[in-house]
């Protein structure tokens, strides 16, 4: 296959429909990761909860490795190898001295296309995940996000829990899990990404030596939820020391051109950063919440966006109202022409900062290639910005954040 370059990234595909994304680095730690197109929201209903069980037992052997070996191949030469799992990908990582391409190649292959998944090994996994579900569970401040999607998501896979439920966790099996792949697991839906002090076309050799060999399984296959979206609200006593608030809607998805102006907005809104909106005029003026931010996650076909906020119980009502508030200023007229060039200027520095992290990158530029079949550079990220208008940023803000739209759950 002809490989392809641009100013910052290398590109390569291999026979059988794989994608390579490279980035050249000095830095002696080097960092690889397979992105493959399937997570919790391609399960059916019996598998809630497989995506992510498969994402911890393709850990405990392969058909030349056992599970002592796997976990030893990586971290035995001070590296880490790790994996999670998201409503649209599963990702296996690596992390190692620059040395060790070599090695974290073999074995990151040999996990994701080898892994034999005995039912002695299953069992004890079960306990693991059913103890992370447990975990989840004593945690309302995450198990809130969740759960609202869930309540937006209704029936759709979207609204499908990643950790799904003990039960079903319960009555996974080695067939079972062969079975999802199967469905789900095609080589033209997956990324390999690498960001190192290795040249390109060395790595291209060596991801041909070890992925080549992997019969080509080509799928056109495309998501899409056939969905209605109500708002809905729910309260629900569970007993915490203090409340748990969220609210929000349905949101753009990451190929709708509205993605940038809404993630500009979203960051002004109620960024982590000190000076978000949110964090000013509610938690630093009237000092009700301890924690109140907003997040915007975009999915293929559709988004969500939220705004948690942990407080007393008796301040729960007051904090929805001055939430309320909060929107429909950004509602009712145009962003001041300061106001959204400072916003600009910290979401591209942290855009900026995110990027300095490798592994953070390794991540990013593979999750980017498999859903755009290419990767914008920092500086092309940074253009995209510029180009929001006042106009956008108002024009989303009344699609968005109009009050009778909203979703809210409230845990007292």
């Amino acid at each position: 296959m002809t490989a392809k370059t641009d100013t910052v990234y290398n590109y390569y595909t291999l026979s059988n429909g794989i994608r390579i994304v490279h980035r050249h680095s000095d830095s002696a730690v080097a960092h690889l990761g397979i992105t493959i197109d399937a997570g919790s929201r391609d399960e059916k209903p019996y598998e809630n909860g497989m995506a992510h069980f498969i994402e911890h037992c393709i850990f405990k052997g392969t058909a030349t490795k056992p599970y002592y070996r796997i976990l030893s191949r990586i971290d035995g030469v001070g590296g880490e190898l790790n994996a999670y799992t998201t409503k649209e990908e599963t990702v296996v990582y690596a992390t190692f001295l620059t040395p060790y391409y070599n090695r974290a190649a073999e074995l990151l292959c040999d996990i994701v296309f080898n892994s034999t998944f005995p039912e002695k090994e299953l069992e004890k996994e079960k306990s693991v995940v059913i103890d992370e579900i447990n975990s989840y569970e004593d945690s309302p401040a995450e198990l809130i996000y969740d759960a609202f999607e869930q309540l937006v998501f209704a029936r759709t896979g979207l609204g499908r829990m990643i950790l799904g439920t003990q039960d079903k966790v319960k009555s996974f099996t080695s067939s079972m899990i062969k079975d999802f792949i199967a469905r789900n697991w095609f080589t033209n839906k997956m990324v390999i990404s690498t960001v190192g002090d290795i040249p390109f076309d060395k790595f291209v050799r060596l991801a041909e030596k070890y992925f080549t060999h992997i019969p080509a399984k080509l799928t056109q296959k495309k998501r899409h939820s056939v969905y209605h979206y109500e708002p809905r609200h729910k309260h629900e006593n569970r007993d915490t020391y203090q409340a748990h608030v969220m609210i929000g809607n349905i949101c753009y998805s990451y190929r709708n051109p509205k993605r940038t102006a809404f993630s500009l907005l979203n960051n002004i809104l109620g960024s982590n950063a000190m000076n978000s909106a949110l964090n000013m005029h509610i938690r630093e003026k009237y000092g009700n919440t301890y924690n109140i931010e907003s997040s915007y996650t975009a999915y293929l076909d559709s988004g969500i966006f939220q705004i948690y906020a942990g407080c007393e119980d008796h301040f729960s009502e007051k904090i929805v109202q001055l939430i309320i508030k909060e929107l429909k200023y950004f509602t009712d007229k145009r962003l001041p022409q300061s106001s959204l060039t400072r916003g600009k200027q910290q979401l591209k520095g942290q855009l900026a900062i995110q990027y300095d992290s490798n592994q953070n990158e390794m991540l990013s530029i593979g999750k980017a290639l498999l859903n755009y079949n290419r990767v914008s550079s920092l500086e092309e990220n940074f253009k995209e910005i510029d180009k929001v208008t006042s106009k956008d940023i108002l024009e989303v803000a009344n699609e968005i954040f109009i009050p009778d739209k909203l979703s809210s759950i409230i845990y007292h």
